[in-house]
């Protein structure tokens, strides 16, 4: 069997002959329930096979015509590729034949034809009036150019030109492909005996092969796929367009429900804020509001929540503007998908459009940030390339390792990995640190912005000649690993130097101290080199030494900078040259006792414990000697 991934729906008024003419053509009877027989009303989706002259197949979706029963019609064009919109002679254009219509045009479907049905139930005069009906309803729409085309189920007349030529347009559309992460919303669920959970709908993107693992969203439960069917015929893989019953092992039919979406795992989410373009219907009676209740159809889901209108405070009929939908529940979605807005109570549709981003907060009215964000995001989501620098120029850290892009871009791992190296050959993407990726224009930015934070701080610190990296950190409230990671980069362009220790150096900057500072500066260095191994602590620097507490930390700082001064903790420092003196001991102790000797180094440089101590710890923290046990040795290095 040769399954063309296409699907053909039917759309209009009830009673205007959708089911019968799907009948007609296929020979299946597309109302499968009960009540839909004694009633002779379609009430849910009904789906038929058509086998063409070649020997392909592609399916039919019947939808309901009821305007109670919207939602259900939502769920079946959601997948549809050519529609055949259905008016009946007798009754002509009707409400649900303008509704669906439009509906069809919110869901992006661009092909399709008009059949006109019953006709043998109205004279030549009045079929001729409905075809000038017809042609008025559909001006300014995707079916304006198209066939419209007649045709009576009791007398057979036209049925053979309205097959041929919607076959014809079948094989003109073209096919989906099997590329992609496997998604696909549920239009029914059932369970079969002997075999368990099984789910139908349209895939719409990807492809599924028994013995695939499968996630059921927003539940999180994932089940391997034991069996599958496209049009009722059991296949090994099944891929987007096909008509598809997927039975799932270890999942509850129970919890299962319309409107739940089953995948790959590890690439869709469950949503309650989505970014969006929303136009409003021609003819709407009333503008929509800020934060209107609304019901938004998404693929086969129907879900509440709000409005929120960012770039206007009203819109008008036919008019557009940028959204942010707040739900109630969750929503399986992704950028691209098509939606549908009626209002929650009564149920009026009130326009549609595409979704174009997975919001991750409350986006604000009126920010031109805002805006500008959802319109680059837009103008990418036919451009791969354009997606990806959209991605990362939005990510919430400032960049993204090669998974979190996947799971982005729905792009399996050898894609992921194609997609990076083309766009960092041509510039626009840049690998930092371990498997971590920017965007070009976001690398020029957060290098200006740190090297403009570093300037900042060495022109209020001007006295200082290293910035303590965790300075900069607490500035720029950046990820550690990124700022390290940018701080790479601007060091192989010359813009600062890195010490060990996690210091940074700005090329070009001269410490300094003006005036009093400076005279200062000398006295108490003179201080320390006096006081050798007996340093005092800031308290028992004489008076005249300490003045005022500001100046003289920034004195202090000054000559530790200049290696002038060491700093062993806390308010205490010591003479750089001294505490050279100091190591050179420490190592000599060490290697004639194999560990070292206090008592001997004590003496040696007639010092106390209470200077000794902090000494020797400031030798452990700078890794000359580590503790073990109850002694202290001289570090291996390796």
């Amino acid at each position: 069997m040769n399954i063309q991934p296409i699907v053909v729906g039917t759309a209009g008024h009830i009673d205007h002959g959708k089911s019968t003419l799907v009948q007609a053509l296929t020979g299946v009877d597309p109302d499968r329930w009960k009540e839909e027989k004694e009633r002779g009303m379609t009430i849910d989706l009904g789906f038929a096979r058509l086998d063409l002259p070649d020997g392909r197949r592609l399916g039919i979706i019947d939808v309901p015509g009821h305007e109670r029963l919207v939602r259900n019609m939502v769920a079946g064009a959601s997948g549809i590729d050519l529609v055949m919109l259905v008016v009946a002679a007798d009754d002509g254009v009707m409400p649900q034949t303008r509704e669906h219509l439009a509906i069809l045009e919110l869901l992006g479907v661009t092909r399709g034809l008009v059949v006109i049905t019953k006709i043998d139930l109205v004279e030549p005069a009045l079929l001729e009036l409905v075809e000038l009906d017809v042609h008025e309803t559909v001006q300014g729409t995707f079916l304006e150019d198209a066939p419209v085309l007649a045709y009576s189920a009791v007398t057979r007349q036209g049925f053979d030109e309205l097959k041929s030529k919607l076959v014809e347009m079948a094989l003109q559309v073209p096919p989906h492909s099997a590329e992609g992460i496997f998604r696909m919303p549920i239009q029914r669920v059932f369970s079969a005996r002997g075999f368990g959970t099984i789910v139908t709908g349209i895939p719409v993107t990807g492809n599924v092969a028994i013995g695939d693992v499968l996630e059921v969203l927003p539940l999180g439960v994932k089940g391997k796929v034991r069996g599958l069917q496209a049009y009722h015929e059991t296949v090994e893989r099944a891929q987007a367009g096909h008509s598809t019953a997927i039975n799932l092992a270890d999942v509850d039919h129970h919890a299962v429900s319309r409107g739940m979406v089953v995948a790959r795992p590890g690439f869709f989410g469950a949503l309650r804020w989505v970014g969006a373009r929303l136009k409003a219907v021609p003819n709407l009676p009333f503008p929509i509001r800020n934060r209107m209740p609304i019901r938004i159809h998404s693929g086969t889901a129907e879900v509440l929540g709000e409005v929120i209108l960012l770039d206007q405070e009203l819109l008008q009929e036919g008019e557009e503007g940028m959204v942010q939908l707040r739900l109630e529940e969750p929503l399986v979605c992704a950028p691209g998908d098509r939606f549908v807005l009626r209002l929650a109570s009564p149920l009026i549709t009130l326009g549609g459009g595409v979704i174009l981003e997975e919001s991750r907060y409350r986006l604000k009215r009126f920010k031109g940030f805002v805006l500008e964000g959802l319109v680059r995001r837009e103008q990418s989501l036919n451009d791969t390339a354009e997606l990806l620098e959209s991605v990362l120029t939005s990510a919430p850290d400032g960049w993204m390792d090669a998974a979190e892009i996947g799971r982005a871009m729905k792009l399996l791992p050898d894609g992921t990995k194609a997609l990076l190296a083309s766009m960092q050959a041509e510039n626009r993407i840049t690998a930092l640190g371990h498997d971590h990726w920017m965007a070009r224009e976001s690398l020029v930015n957060y290098g200006l912005e740190v090297r403009r934070n570093i300037a900042l701080w060495f022109t209020e610190n001007e006295h200082r000649a290293r910035m303590d990296v965790r300075d900069l950190r607490g500035r720029m409230k950046l990820p550690p690993a990124l700022i390290d990671a940018l701080l790479e980069r601007l060091e192989q362009d010359g813009h600062v130097t890195r010490q060990p220790g996690g210091l940074l150096l700005l090329p070009g900057h001269e410490p300094r101290l003006a005036g009093r500072a400076a005279a200062l500066a000398e006295k108490v260095a003179a201080h320390y080199r006096e006081a050798r191994f007996e340093p005092p602590t800031l308290e028992e620097l004489p008076s005249t030494l300490r003045g005022d507490q500001k100046e003289l930390k920034a004195v202090l700082e000054y000559l530790c900078d200049s290696a002038t001064l060491a700093h062993l903790g806390g308010d205490l420092y010591m003479d750089h040259a001294a505490l050279g003196e100091v190591r050179k001991r420490v190592v000599d102790n060490c290697q004639r006792n194999g560990e070292l000797q206090i008592a001997e180094l004590r003496d040696g440089l007639g010092t106390s414990r209470k200077y000794l101590i902090p000494m020797l710890e400031a030798l452990d923290a700078e890794g000359l000697t580590q503790r073990k046990g109850g002694g202290r040795y001289l570090k291996v290095r390796s």
